[in-house]
């Protein structure tokens, strides 16, 4: 895999828009975190993050709201609407940035997994498990009203949100 990645422009924020950001510069650290306090903080069975140097982060809107999961460790959320975006060590040179929160989580690969003794059993045989399909395939009826009535960021920045009727 590339480096290219690293050297790009990315942006990203929160579910609701009130908190965005844009990064510079990635480190070569992108991972997946099976931890229990990373799972706990995300509310899933991983954390994915990358880091991102402070010199090379900047908040464009908002700012996010932080617990201390520990001594040692913060998480970053939204405080309107919970979205975790990040962990961060406490004197530490970077933010760990939940991957999910950026425009284009696609654009950065996981390369590592940390805190395997939390690692769910299931997800060892992940690609064997039944596909259901697109959202769209698997949730015909939904898809529909759930679009219409979304209150969703868009995966891209904005002069202002939310965006005026």
């Amino acid at each position: 895999m590339s480096e290219d990645y690293r050297f790009q422009q990315y942006s990203g924020g929160c579910q609701c828009g009130a908190v965005r950001f844009h990064a510079t510069e990635l480190r070569d650290n992108p991972h997946v975190c099976y931890c229990r306090m990373c799972q706990k903080a995300v509310g899933n069975l991983f954390a994915a993050l990358v880091g991102v140097r402070h010199e090379h982060l900047t908040w464009t809107r908002g700012e996010p709201a932080e617990f201390m999961s520990s001594d040692l460790a913060a998480r970053g959320f939204c405080r309107d609407c919970g979205t975790p975006l990040y962990y961060r060590g406490i004197g530490g040179e970077h933010l760990s940035m939940s991957i999910a929160a950026f425009d284009e989580p696609h654009a950065v690969p996981v390369l590592y997994q940390f805190g395997i003794e939390g690692k769910h059993p299931s997800l060892i045989q992940l690609n064997k498990i039944e596909e259901l399909g697109t959202t769209e395939s698997a949730m015909p009826n939904e898809v529909g009203p759930i679009r219409s009535t979304n209150h969703q960021h868009p995966d891209h920045d904005t002069a202002t949100w939310p965006q005026p009727n």
